[in-house]
This record gives C-alpha cells, sequence and structure tokens, in this order.
C-alpha cells in the first residue's frame, strides 16, 4: 500500500506557484508545506509511474494488481522471481492462450519444471451426420511435468492449472515425473 514517507519532499513546491503576497504569509507557507508532504508520494509515483507498470521493477504489493490487470493469476507461495516473470509474460500468453506452446509455458512457470504434452492422435471423422463414436477410441491430451524434487510442484494444484490453460472441449491427463 502506498502510503506518506518521512523525509520524502515534494519537487513542486505549492507555495512557489501562489503569488508573490501569499508566498511572504507564514500561515500559507506552513499550509503549502503540510499539503506538501501529503502529495509528495502521489507525485513520486506519477513522476516514477513507468516502474510501476513494468513487472520487472514494480513494487511487489503493486505486481499482484498489475498481474490481475493483465489477466493472470499469481499464487502467493510462488518466489517473487517467478510471480514477475509469470505477469511480464501474462500479455504475450494471452495470444498463445490454449495453443501447445501456451500451454506449456504457463503449466513449466507455474512448476518450475519440463512439460512435455502428448497427444493420443484418437481422432474420428465421418461424413453421416449423427454417427456414433467408436467405443474404443482414445482421446485425451497427457500433460506430463518432470520435476526435480516434491518442493517444487508441492503447492501447484497441477489439475486445476491444466484446466485452466487448455481448450475447454479438451480432455487431459496429468501426470507428475520426478527425475
Amino acid at each position: 500500500m502506498r502510503a506518506a514517507v518521512d523525509g520524502l519532499g515534494s519537487p513542486y513546491s505549492l507555495v512557489d506557484l501562489l503569488p508573490a503576497v501569499y508566498q511572504e504569509d507564514p500561515f500559507t507557507v506552513r499550509l503549502t508545506a503540510g499539503w506538501d508532504t501529503v502529495i509528495a508520494p502521489v507525485i513520486s509515483t506519477l513522476d516514477c509511474l513507468d516502474a510501476y507498470l513494468d513487472p520487472r521493477l514494480a513494487p511487489e504489493d503493486v505486481l499482484a494488481w498489475l498481474a490481475e490487470r493483465l489477466g493472470t493469476q499469481l499464487d502467493e507461495k510462488w518466489p517473487e522471481a517467478r510471480k514477475r516473470a509469470a505477469t511480464a509474460g501474462a500479455l504475450p500468453g494471452h495470444r498463445d492462450r490454449g495453443t501447445v506452446g501456451g500451454v506449456r509455458e504457463r503449466i513449466a512457470l507455474a512448476t518450475g519444471g519440463t512439460v512435455q504434452l502428448v497427444d493420443s492422435g484418437g481422432v474420428f471423422t465421418s461424413r453421416t451426420p449423427g454417427t456414433p463414436f467408436p467405443p474404443d477410441l482414445p482421446s485425451a491430451v497427457e500433460v506430463r511435468v518432470t520435476v526435480r524434487s516434491d518442493e517444487e510442484t508441492g503447492f501447484v494444484d497441477l489439475d486445476s492449472l491444466t484446466q485452466q490453460c487448455m481448450p475447454a472441449h479438451v480432455p487431459y491427463r496429468t501426470e507428475v515425473v520426478r527425475g
């Protein structure tokens, strides 16, 4: 949360913007000095706005807000570097959402592992409307995540993460491989 910072001065003193007659009045000088103290964090924030909107530079409390505005979800248990990477990749990730590369990248970022997507290849087409599907046709994508230790995926719900990443009509199975 942004707040007043002790000793933070305003580069734009309000008393300097007033006519000379008010600049000589002690009450007006004290009053505008109080306002300067209150608006100094606002001016500082506006002067550094580009840093607040850059996931590499934004303060951690602003990073969560920025990620939410970019349409991505951060897990509060993630290390800061992973949060920053997820936020930075959110906008390009929307372009790739639902594609093999997009699913792979999002799951790899969340788990810290290597992701393989294996399609079963089960495809059925017919020129006759209403043809029933063959009963033994397996059709699902297998999501295999290879991780180095239990700690890396201990806090990630791989099924719900995969459900968020995969297109709605695509069935899938998940598997974690320790390697």
